[in-house]
């Protein structure tokens, strides 16, 4: 018998170190070749890290939230024959998509499945049940330990309805549940790493090194909404349905061609600003894992639905743990909304190297005076946020006003 060992990848982009998200085995277990044994996590993605051999895994090389060099141990396996401790590779590394989190399609192709009322399984307290990235998220927030939790999927792997089902039957739930004014002491550690640790130090770097500021105009969206019901009503079983985000991009691109120091970023280390002629607009989106920014490319080159198709597998991708490090990087500017939650004005933060973010907020109906006449209006507002270093308020300010206007005369996005 001899040890196989396999090292920290080089995930590419000249990245030096990489935090080690989740172990998907533990010590004495038995894998085989491209079994996943751990998922990573870089600047822009979550990696697995497959087997290339079969054998026992004898020693793990970190906990998870761990940040590992690159070319450091991860795992060593008993392997047969002569093993490669004393030269041992650098493993291949794979992009995260062997579990598929509840995407619609997942949803409706197969009914949910049936969770058992739950009850704490006895295993040791070293074992690792199968659980996705997400499900051990969802259960670190939730303060749950996974090893007391069954499993209904397969092999026994946890899923988010085993987790639902096990906070229900909880110890103390239900007297909670029973007496909602009973007193609480129960407290929670949850520990910030994977994408929340990566989220939260972009965070804190782009509020630390850019000089922000926001603008905040509302628009209205009578007209636009108008426009995109009735080309759902014409084309939508043919061409799939409109949301307002394609026009949204589309006045953008058109809007950044009399403001081209906006499609910007800005190297403050080498003092260098890089204006561009492509469009590559950042979709912030949620997923389980956390804030995620995947690149339309080139929209000023695409038509309102072929806008709208790359924003909607775009999302599908991120959601499910399926975006590349391509589709999550390389973004001129981005556009953040959160649809009927968007509230009347938010603040957002910028998504550095970038100079500008634009912020939807929620359309209301509301009344206006138009002409004299009080009038009921879709009006929405758009909360914008800019580096001050490069952008002055006078050019943001233009910015925003060239996209209401598009958006409150639809017609004028289309015309050349």
């Amino acid at each position: 018998m001899g040890t196989h060992v396999i090292k920290m990848p080089d995930i590419g982009e000249g990245i030096a170190e990489v935090e080690l998200s989740a172990w998907h085995v533990k010590v004495g277990d038995m894998v085989v070749e491209d079994q996943v044994l751990a998922d990573v996590m870089t600047d822009k993605a979550m990696v697995d890290i497959p087997s290339p051999v079969h054998g026992k895994v004898i020693a793990l090389g970190g906990e998870p939230g761990e940040v590992m060099a690159v070319g450091s141990i991860l795992i060593s396996i008993e392997v047969e024959g002569a093993g490669n401790a004393k030269d041992a590779p650098v493993a291949a590394p794979v992009k995260a998509a062997a579990v598929v989190e509840a995407t619609p399609a997942a949803v409706e192709s197969k009914p949910a499945p049936v969770v058992a009322a739950q009850a704490p399984v006895a295993r040791d307290a070293d074992e690792r049940p199968l659980a996705s990235p997400a499900v051990r998220k969802h259960a670190l927030d939730a303060g749950i330990q996974l090893r007391l939790v069954q499993g209904s999927g397969p092999a026994g792997r946890i899923l988010h309805e085993d987790l639902d089902a096990y906070l229900l039957q909880r110890p103390g739930q239900q007297t909670s549940a029973a007496n909602p004014y009973a007193e609480r002491h129960d407290e929670a550690q949850i520990s910030v790493i994977g994408m929340r640790r990566k989220i939260a130090q972009r965070m804190q770097d782009a509020t630390r090194r850019a000089a922000h500021f926001s603008y905040v105009e509302e628009i209205d969206v009578t007209a636009l909404d108008e426009l995109r019901v009735h080309l759902n009503e014409k084309h939508g079983a043919t061409r799939g349905k409109l949301t307002l985000l394609p026009f949204i991009v589309r006045a953008m691109v058109v809007a950044l061609r009399e403001f081209p120091q906006i499609n910007a970023r800005y190297d403050d280390e080498a003092q260098v600003i890089t204006r561009f002629g492509a469009v590559h607009v950042g979709v912030a989106t949620q997923s389980d894992a956390g804030l995620m920014v995947p690149v339309v490319r080139h929209a000023e080159a695409r038509s309102l639905w072929g806008t709208a198709e790359e924003i909607a597998r775009l999302a599908t991708a991120a959601r499910t743990g399926k975006a590349s490090r391509e589709e999550l990087s390389g973004s001129t500017i981005t556009l953040t909304s959160l649809g009927a939650l968007g509230g009347i004005v938010s603040t957002p933060v910028l998504n550095l190297p970038e100079v500008a973010i634009v912020g939807v907020n929620r359309i209301v109906e509301r009344p206006v005076v138009i002409k004299g006449q009080i009038v009921i209006r879709k009006m929405m507002n758009l909360s914008s946020s800019f580096d001050h270093r490069v952008i002055d308020g006078m050019d943001a300010a233009q910015f925003i006003q060239a996209i209401r206007g598009l958006l409150e005369q639809p017609a004028s996005l289309f015309l050349e």
